[in-house]
């Protein structure tokens, strides 16, 4: 196992047994090296790769803490691996999402508050009758991240932030070339939300899911694998 990764599970291990809290300064390097038996360069190695992923945090001058250690503060490295992949798999993310939105959608039309379903009602006015498609696909990310908040789960919320950027091209591209995607999408988010504030969460559930299937199926047919037998069926549903 080569030193660095030996490093990481080490600093891990000081974290996952409580020795180090969110918060908490690591003891200066050459103590922390002596302590868990590694090269300082190894630890500098270790600190800098649990840096990315935003385990830790080195303040210059200050020392090398613990983060807060919050879902979305560790999930944003995921974003940051989503960016990359292709065009092609943003259907493989899609289908995860076609998972958890709905799932967060109905967990919204339970836990979401008044004031908060009154806030996700005003963005449904807030989109002009011919807004720009960056306009459209900026409105539909807070529409839906609204909502995942709304679900009381913060790791739920942070994967779907997560999701969001191959999501959002596919939303894009869908804006660019088919005509109806910006009525499509007034007419789901508002169906959306009046399921949402009438605490309907089978409802909402169904809903969500033919919104996002929506753009499934039709970033499918665009990249021509919707009679693809190795692709997953999904039923014909217009969404944005």
């Amino acid at each position: 196992m080569p030193v660095t990764d030996v490093a990481i599970d080490k600093i891990k291990d000081m974290i996952i047994s409580g020795e180090l809290a969110p918060g908490d300064r690591l003891p200066k390097e050459a103590e922390l090296a002596q302590r868990l038996g590694l090269s300082r360069s190894s630890l500098r190695e270790a600190v800098k790769a649990l840096c990315l992923i935003r385990v830790l945090d080195v303040r210059q001058g200050d020392g090398t803490y613990v983060t807060s250690l919050e879902p979305n503060l560790l999930l944003d490295a995921m974003t940051f691996v989503v960016d990359f992949h292709r065009d092609d798999t943003v259907l493989d993310f899609l289908a995860v999402r076609r998972i958890l939105e709905p799932a967060a959608t109905a967990m919204a039309a339970l836990h979401m508050s008044d004031d908060d379903i009154t806030e996700l009602g005003q963005l449904l006015g807030e989109l002009e009758d011919s807004p720009t498609v960056e306009a459209l696909v900026a409105n539909d990310l807070q529409f839906h991240r609204k909502i995942a908040d709304g679900s009381g789960n913060p790791v739920l919320c942070s994967l779907l932030d997560s999701l969001s950027g191959p999501t959002a091209r596919a939303r894009i591209w869908r804006g660019l070339t088919q005509e109806g995607a910006v009525a499509k999408t007034r007419e789901q988010h508002t169906a959306i939300y009046e399921a949402i504030a009438a605490r309907e969460p089978e409802l909402a559930r169904s809903w969500a899911t033919v919104h996002v299937a929506g753009v499934e199926q039709w970033l499918r047919n665009a990249l021509g694998t919707a009679d693809d037998p190795t692709a997953d069926a999904e039923p014909a549903a217009e969404a944005s």
